[in-house]
């Protein structure tokens, strides 16, 4: 089944979401093997996007399509939105994982990650981060002293 980023989809009696952390590599041809765990939820396809700090995004389509939904949403005379609308969808790629479960990323986009051959798949709830490894490792030595102090920020009523 596939996760459309809705919060009240069960799988199997447990809440949908991508989880955890793969260590991939980038084959020659700039293709990455899909983590075993994910394929049958990206088999349907994909779209692969750029992310904040640098990483990539990897969107099932229904997170995707409910994703560009919220963004249309937004009124077109602010800025902010035209901007941001702009450089998300210019830079989305659509892929449908092959039967290995391999999907290519445009070469524009590992450059924008900084992508060399070690990667990082991180599960981020309703999509998947792919990172460059040195970048991810830079990445949660900075947060992780922050994390705890976060919580209460970012999670109400707790």
């Amino acid at each position: 089944m596939a996760c459309n980023g809705n919060s009240e989809e069960v799988v199997e009696g447990r809440w949908h979401m991508f989880l955890g952390t793969h260590t991939p590599r980038l084959d020659d041809k700039g293709r990455l093997i899909l983590p075993a765990r994910f394929r049958d939820e990206l088999s349907s396809g994909l779209v692969i996007t750029k992310g904040q700090e640098r990483c990539l995004v990897v969107w099932p389509l229904d997170s995707f399509n409910d994703y560009a939904a919220s963004l249309r949403a937004a009124s077109p005379t602010q800025e902010k939105a035209r901007r941001y609308s702009r450089v998300f969808f210019a830079s989305a790629h659509d892929e449908k994982p092959d039967k290995q479960g391999r999907v290519t990323i445009p070469a524009s986009l590992r450059e924008y990650a900084g992508l060399t051959r070690e990667l990082v798949v991180v599960g981020s709830d309703t999509r998947l981060e792919i990172w460059d490894s040195a970048a991810w490792q830079t990445y949660l030595e900075a947060s992780d002293d922050a994390f705890a102090e976060l919580d209460g920020e970012v999670v109400p009523d707790l």
